[in-house]
């Protein structure tokens, strides 16, 4: 078996943790951004207050210096997602298969965000020429936020203690 005992964590699986993590931890201080910039969009602020905000953000925050603005974001978290399925989620199955029902729901909630993703992303296309869409995208936003946050909660409480105990990357 490619795990240590329960509950002895090693090197290579805490590394995993703070590699989990720290990927997370980059979607939710954007995200706490992004809804900061929401309730102020919804508060009525002016375009140009939410214009400024919007650019500290591109130069402050490590997603949008990585050049990666609403759009590219969705792209992130589904390539993240698309990353677990085929690559992650496999090998975590093999390694601890009490996971398997873990693993059934994350996969079904990548489904259910992707749908939130699609819907911001369909909605950012439209910003510049329909002022309604200003609205809309701050609550698909919001919504996005919502389910990501407690979907990124659950990964983290199920899978970190196995991940933890991981000595080698299980192989098929």
């Amino acid at each position: 078996m490619d795990m240590v005992e329960e509950g002895a964590p090693n090197p290579m699986g805490e590394a995993l943790v703070d590699e989990l993590r720290w990927i997370h931890g980059i979607l939710r201080e954007n995200l706490e951004i992004i809804r900061g910039i929401v309730e102020r969009i919804n508060g009525g602020a002016p375009a140009e207050q939410i214009q400024a905000e919007i650019d500290d953000f591109a130069a402050t925050s490590a997603i949008w210096t990585l050049r990666i603005n609403c759009l590219r974001y969705c792209s992130l978290v589904h390539a993240h997602h698309h990353g677990e399925d085929t690559h992650f989620f496999p090998g975590l199955r093999r390694a601890n298969p009490d996971l398997c029902h873990v693993i059934d729901k994350l996969e079904a909630d990548h489904v259910m965000i992707a749908n939130y993703l699609d819907n911001v992303d369909e909605v950012a296309k439209r910003i510049l020429e329909d002022e309604p869409a200003r609205i809309e995208l701050a609550n698909a936003l919001s919504a996005l936020a919502e389910h990501l946050l407690t979907h990124l909660d659950y990964e983290e409480t199920n899978l970190n203690p196995t991940l933890r105990r991981l000595v080698a990357w299980p192989r098929p």
